[in-house]
């Protein structure tokens, strides 16, 4: 009965691994170029956005959280987390780089 409950526990926790492989995306880089806070969208100069597999250049994103917009002007290096959602890419986390 032990050797079960033990190999149950360790699906269980091998289940989760993707889960939190997905959550724990790499963050990608960028230099914000220009903020339009009333559309919630930003143009980024990134790098390349792996889980993306996006190439660097420049574009435009909608911004899922106005927040995250607050404190940032044009010129600033930030990180950030993109998915593409239909057919637009939204940024999900959006901060400013040290």
């Amino acid at each position: 009965m032990k050797k079960v409950m033990i190999l149950v526990l360790m699906m269980f926790g091998l289940a989760a691994v993707p889960v939190m492989a997905s959550n724990h995306q790499a963050m990608s880089e960028g230099e914000l170029r220009k903020i339009d806070q009333v559309g919630q969208r930003v143009t980024l100069r990134h790098g390349p956005i792996n889980n993306l597999k996006m190439p660097p250049m420049t574009m435009v994103f909608r911004v899922e959280n106005a927040a995250d917009l607050e404190g940032l002007t044009a010129g600033d290096k930030v990180r950030f987390r993109a998915d593409k959602q239909g057919d637009s890419y939204i940024v999900t986390e959006l901060e400013k780089s040290e």
